[in-house]
């Protein structure tokens, strides 16, 4: 994914004005596919560890913030 976005990678939210969103890589598949993977290792890392309490709560509030993160960047790209 840091190789399809390139220099657009950040973990601020920034709109660059007149570039067009990235249609390529996963991004033709997924809107914010990073985010699919983050899900993932935030349940499977505690779970093999046997934390099944930990997988749970860091799940719901990793949630929680991607929910709000994902409809930031959203309305930013909305305008």
């Amino acid at each position: 994914m840091l190789g399809t976005l390139d220099r657009r990678w950040t973990t601020r939210v920034i709109v660059f004005e007149g570039e067009t969103l990235v249609a390529r890589g996963p991004f033709r598949y997924f809107r914010h596919p990073n985010y699919i993977l983050v899900v993932a290792e935030i349940i499977v890392a505690p779970m093999v560890l046997g934390l099944w309490c930990v997988a749970v709560v860091w799940t719901v509030l990793n949630a929680l913030m991607l929910g709000h993160r994902i409809r930031v960047e959203d309305n930013a790209l909305r305008g």
